[in-house]
């Protein structure tokens, strides 16, 4: 299950990262953030050792949120070398997420 990481620990874990990484940054009520989950997770383990996942809860890092100009949930944000390398709003199914990863890492 990916990590939740928070304001604190963003630059270490996502920006100086050596690995790309994919941020949700989600919240406890929204229902697609909830039915995402569990592809996430598939996610995580189909990509392991190549690819990061983290969880950002926007309603207790809201400035977080605000500087990667999220403005919806939940909304996937692809990271790789400390800089923004793609990114998507709303559910989507497993291997929509690993087109958008390959599409945004190629």
């Amino acid at each position: 299950m990916a990590e939740r990481i928070d304001a604190a620990s963003f630059e270490e874990r996502v920006l100086k990262a050596d690995k790309p990484v994919l941020v949700d940054f989600y919240s406890d009520t929204c229902i697609p953030c909830k039915r995402l989950n569990p592809q996430l997770t598939k996610l995580e383990e189909a990509r392991a050792g190549e690819l990061i996942v983290v969880k950002v809860n926007i309603n207790f890092d809201t400035q977080v949120a605000v500087d990667n100009g999220v403005m919806a949930a939940p909304t996937l944000v692809l990271f790789q070398g400390g800089k923004e390398a793609g990114r998507t709003v709303g559910f989507k199914a497993l291997k929509e997420l690993e087109e958008f990863i390959d599409g945004a890492l190629a």
